[in-house]
């Protein structure tokens, strides 16, 4: 039997990715790929992630700060603290800071493994790849989740 495992406010792992950061508190690697758990901050002006289509995981949005404008498929609206969205798989879903100031949140994750889609997208940028629709597209293919 193991112990509980404690994330401090400023553990984990932190991947810049196209202008969001996203710190990973709890991968597939610490839960035994039953979630994946992170905080996320977008500037004002930032698309988090144009619309897509995730088959074969779940992702729950919750706003800690600022508004997050969400795409459902046919339109958007935008929410603000304590607002919850859930994209289950098979929804068209998006996400961009619409507003002046930087929103902070938490997404959830389950089953755990899409980390691995922010890691590609970070060692391209790391290593000098630009960053375009179709390498995007490439990236999420590994992840059975297709853009629209």
């Amino acid at each position: 039997m193991g112990e509980p495992l404690l994330r401090r406010p400023d553990e984990g792992e932190l991947l810049d990715v196209a202008g969001v950061q996203h710190l990973f508190k709890l991968t597939a690697e610490h839960t035994g790929g039953r979630f994946g758990f992170e905080e996320f901050t977008l500037a004002p002006g930032i698309i988090g992630a144009k619309p897509h289509v995730h088959e074969i995981h779940d992702e729950y949005f919750y706003v800690l700060e600022g508004d997050l404008t969400l795409h459902n498929g046919s339109g958007e609206t935008t929410v603000g603290p304590g607002h919850l969205l859930a994209a289950l798989r098979g929804d068209p879903h998006g996400f961009r800071n619409a507003g002046d100031t930087v929103t902070r949140g938490l997404c959830l994750y389950t089953p755990a493994g899409y980390e691995n889609y922010f890691r590609e997208v970070h060692a391209a940028v790391a290593a000098g790849e630009s960053i375009t629709d179709e390498l995007l597209a490439e990236f999420r293919s590994h992840h059975r989740t297709r853009s629209l």
